[in-house]
């Protein structure tokens, strides 16, 4: 075989080298042929790997380098021709395919390169993931701790439970070795150490609030980290040679505090704060996390919030016991008030019945003497005697009547009345007098007012009689005029009472009455001072007038239970004065029923004088009493029979007996349980005798529980000749008669 000279060797062989050369390319050979292998076996298990192509390729440049290696093997010896060109031929494969896969890596390795800043991106979106769980369940846990602590504050309302409570939260929660409250003191120049968790420091100690450290944790909302060393840190001794822990502070707003004024708190006009201070434990590699710094945080908004709910609850608390107390003191006024009132009305009642008694008496006496023969000098006293008497019993019914308008008790009764006969009737009782003082007494009727009206008449002519009687009183020359028609709505306002707001309606109209007097008149600073009770201007007084006050002062009450409005007008001394009333009256129905009231006051005018051999029942235990009431009916032809006791009674009482007149307030005797048993002992009505209760009692309860036992009629005294004639007449014709009271 001929030698091959492809390749000249430029230096001798060295054995020992070739023989290395030859190992390291069979290794190579072995290296290069296995990576094919196991790219194979990952393109084949990896399905999601997008350039297997590439890997096919990158495996053939490899398989190819092995299998130039492995062709070298022959080359380190003399070799054939064939040799050559099997090395020369897989040289030039290994050439293409390495050429080729340099090209494509050229577009690859971008494409890799960007999914390897995707895996970057993806990885840092993870770690910063992880960072936000990481904070996440921090604030789970911070919120966790703050929701216990929130519960556990305003478990109560108490101040002094909140802070107290707070600091021992805070201090199990955070595991502190020291918390502090100082709370500014009432100038609000220093702050107190008011509360701490270990109470190693005696409580009271203060400090000055305008420290660098207090001012400059003032002016944040943060919780800030302090010196150890500073005024408000230093809770406790530190002994040997510990190391402080770290200090944080943080204010806790007082809110609104100058509103609520809490007893030992300042009065502050502006916002201020408390300081709470959170030491850790010393000797300690621990510090303040800002999960830590966040939870202390919101736990000093939260004091701000139940402290102020807890002022607030305060002041509830002290202006409900206050509101208590005045509620007890109001309370007792008004039992005091009641007590007195009741003692008041006991009072009068008593007293009512005791002074009509006898003036019962003096009445009935005095009007069975007038009726006799006397001498002119007699007849002028009897007369004085009498209108005393009137006068001292219009005094009694002005003073009862004053105290059922004080207490409410009195009330209008309201009934259908001939208005113009009112009129007519204080004209023609007022005039008698007025001839007597040379006064000239005139009445105008409008046309327009009506004839029947609703109301109170009795009140009504009480008011107009008040007026026109004290015209005729305070003048001693010259003319009276009264004057009645329906109000306009022009003339219904008066600017001197702005409380008075009359309702014009179709139901009901404003009778406007005036009565105008050429008196001495009045002075115009003086004129509010009449409608006060028992009281007298100075012209009034100084004319011996005899007047009690009380007159105006119940004309007033009665015109404002009408719905009305009174007042007096006079230019001065000297020139005469007008009053003025206007009350509210209903429309009367157009009906017959309507006009029988006033039938019975025409019949009334023909009384019978006398009523011979009536048999009468009198029943009083005032022997006084009993004999006057007596010497009426006996004056009258009335056959009397007089008792003074329940069983007396029922043992004389018989069908002969056309009337009783009975006292129904007696001391021990039942007067209505009478009335009851005369019921039951007379079934028949015609076989029973007229039950007439006579009293001295005015109030409505008499009245009201007299009908109710079916007593036919009820008479106040005192009574005189003309009033017990007029109530037989009216007995006898109608049996029933119940006095207006």
């Amino acid at each position: 075989m001929e030698a091959c000279n492809c390749i000249e060797p430029q230096w001798p062989a060295d054995e020992l080298l070739m023989k290395y050369q030859y190992i390291s390319d069979f290794f190579i050979a072995l290296a290069y042929f296995s990576i094919p292998l196991e790219l194979i076996y990952f393109v084949k298990k990896s399905a999601v790997f997008p350039y297997r192509w590439v890997l096919v390729q990158f495996g053939a440049f490899i398989v190819l380098c092995g299998a130039t290696h492995l062709i070298n093997l022959w080359t380190f010896s003399m070799h054939s021709r064939t040799v050559a060109i099997v090395m020369t031929t897989a040289k030039v494969l290994t050439a293409v395919v390495s050429c080729a896969t340099a090209l494509m890596l050229v577009h690859i390795i971008p494409d890799l390169l960007s999914v390897k800043t995707r895996e970057l991106f993806l990885k840092n979106k993870a770690a910063e993931l992880d960072r936000e769980m990481g904070l996440i369940r921090t604030q789970e846990e911070t919120g966790r701790h703050v929701r216990m602590l929130t519960h556990e504050i305003r478990s109560t309302l108490d101040r002094h439970t909140i802070l107290k409570t707070t600091l021992v939260e805070l201090g199990r929660t955070l595991a502190l070795e020291e918390c502090a409250l100082w709370m500014p003191t009432r100038t609000g120049l220093e702050l107190q150490l008011s509360y701490t968790l270990r109470q190693q420091n005696p409580v009271g100690y203060t400090v000055p609030i305008h420290l660098p450290v207090i001012n400059q944790v003032f002016s944040s909302n943060r919780a800030l980290k302090i010196s150890p060393n500073s005024p408000v840190a230093r809770m406790r001794p530190l002994a040997g040679k510990h190391m402080p822990g770290e200090v944080v502070a943080v204010r806790v707003p007082l809110l609104h505090l100058s509103n609520f004024q809490i007893n030992d708190w300042p009065e502050l006009s502006t916002k201020r704060y408390a300081l709470m201070v959170l030491m850790l434990p010393s000797d300690s590699a621990r510090q303040w996390h800002v999960h830590e710094l966040e939870l202390v945080e919101v736990v000093a908004d939260q004091v701000a919030v139940a402290l102020s709910h807890a002022a607030i609850l305060e002041e509830s608390m002290r202006a409900r016991d206050l509101l208590m107390e005045q509620n007890i003191a109001l309370d007792l006024a008004r039992r005091e008030a009641e007590t007195a009132i009741r003692a008041r009305n006991d009072f009068l009642a008593v007293m009512n019945h005791e002074m009509r008694t006898p003036m019962h008496a003096i009445i009935a006496l005095s009007s069975l003497l007038q009726e006799t023969e006397l001498t002119p000098e007699q007849r002028l006293m009897v007369e004085t005697i009498l209108k005393s008497s009137h006068l001292l019993a219009t005094l009694i019914n002005d003073v009862l009547d004053l105290s059922r308008l004080e207490d409410g008790s009195l009330q209008l009764e309201i009934a259908t009345f001939n208005l113009h006969s009112v009129f007519r009737e204080v004209h023609n009782l007022i005039k008698p007098v007025a001839s007597v003082k040379k006064l000239s007494v005139s009445l105008n009727l409008a046309a327009d007012l009506p004839v029947q009206a609703v109301g109170d008449e009795k009140r009504l002519m009480q008011i107009v009689l008040n007026v026109v009687g004290n015209a005729v009183k305070f003048s001693k020359e010259g003319s009276i005029s009264i004057t009645a028609f329906v109000a306009k709505s022009e003339s219904l306002r008066d600017f001197r009472a702005p409380e008075f707001f009359p309702v014009q309606s179709d139901n009901h109209f404003y009778l406007r009455v005036q009565v105008k007097d050429s008196g001495s008149g009045i002075n115009p600073q003086d004129i509010p001072k009449l409608f006060t009770k028992f009281a007298q201007t100075q012209s009034l007084a100084t004319r011996n007038s005899g007047g009690s006050g009380l007159g105006l002062a119940i004309c007033k009450r009665f015109v404002n239970l009408m719905e009305g409005h009174i007042w007096i007008e006079s230019e001065g001394p000297g020139k005469g004065c007008t009053a003025i009333f206007i009350v509210k009256l209903g429309f009367a129905e157009r009906s017959n029923e309507s006009k029988l009231p006033f039938v019975t006051k025409v019949q009334a005018n023909h009384v019978q004088t006398n009523f011979p051999g009536l048999k009468v029942l009198v029943m009083d235990d005032n022997g006084v009493s009993r004999s006057v009431t007596k010497g009426l009916l006996g004056h009258l032809g009335c056959d009397v029979t007089t008792v003074s006791s329940i069983d007396e009674f029922l043992h004389v009482i018989s069908q002969e007996h056309k009337v009783v007149f009975m006292d129904v307030c007696m001391p021990g005797i039942d007067g209505y349980e009478l009335a009851v048993r005369i019921h039951e002992k007379f079934t028949k009505r015609h076989e029973r005798p007229v039950l007439v209760a006579l009293t001295g009692n005015i109030d409505k309860m008499t009245k009201e529980n007299c009908m109710r036992v079916g007593m036919d009629g009820v008479i106040l005294k005192p009574v005189s000749v003309d009033k017990m004639r007029s109530v037989l007449s009216e007995l006898l014709e109608h049996r029933v008669l119940f006095e207006a009271m």
